[in-house]
């Protein structure tokens, strides 16, 4: 009786990792799909003052045959902002990433832009880098009191 159920189990187990085997076909690519162009996927800030303009532009252009359309744009953190089209771009236009760094924040920095869309690479990843330097003069706070 043992022996039975073992058997059984085991067919079993052989029938549900052969079916978890099986290929599935991939999902066709689309050789019309819109495709992104970035200028540079890598913006880099250099070495800017401490609260100096944070504002940056990632320019691209989409060089594939269907119009190109941006679902969402998110920083890899709070300190960056991304702004980008809402509207489609037609094949051979251009269009902008604006990003904004919170460069109120001292020290190196390198963040990541995630896009989404209906690109041949769904997501597509950018990045900005550069130091902030420390505030020249910093507010004195020591508590001296004038006599």
């Amino acid at each position: 009786m043992k022996k039975t159920i073992l058997s059984i189990g085991l067919m079993l187990c052989v029938a549900i990792g052969a079916k978890a085997q099986e290929t599935t076909t991939p999902n066709p690519v689309n050789p019309n799909a819109p495709k992104f162009k970035f200028e540079t996927e890598v913006l880099d800030y250099g070495t800017i003052e401490h609260n100096a303009d944070g504002n940056r532009e990632f320019k691209f252009t989409n060089i594939g045959k269907e119009p190109l359309i941006i679902s969402n744009a998110v920083g890899s953190c709070g300190c960056t902002t991304p702004n980008w089209p809402k509207e489609p771009i037609k094949p051979g236009g251009t269009g902008v990433i604006k990003v904004k760094y919170a460069t109120d924040r001292i020290g190196a920095f390198e963040k990541t832009i995630t896009l989404t869309s209906n690109a041949d690479t769904p997501t597509k990843v950018i990045k900005i880098k550069g130091v902030v330097n420390p505030d020249p003069a910093p507010a004195n706070n020591t508590g001296d009191l004038k006599k």
